[in-house]
């Protein structure tokens, strides 16, 4: 498996992989109603997943999460 940086964040990444790189990013997460990043579905639920769950369009959350990432 390859390794998860900042850089390498794509809708197959998963949840908590982008957690791990990034635990300051947990905010935006629970902005978008994503509140159970500690939950099984975190270690298993992708970023592309996890936006179509919650009806978040997939672009803009990746262009919030580089910012936020950034900062």
């Amino acid at each position: 498996m390859e390794q998860v940086t900042k850089d390498t964040i794509t809708k197959d990444t998963i949840i908590a992989d982008i957690l791990d790189i990034a635990p300051d990013s947990a905010p935006l997460f629970f902005s978008i109603g994503m509140h159970c990043l500690g939950c099984a579905m975190a270690s298993g639920e992708t970023l592309g997943e996890a936006c179509e769950v919650h009806g978040v369009d997939f672009e803009e959350f990746m262009e919030q999460l580089q910012q936020y990432i950034k900062q």
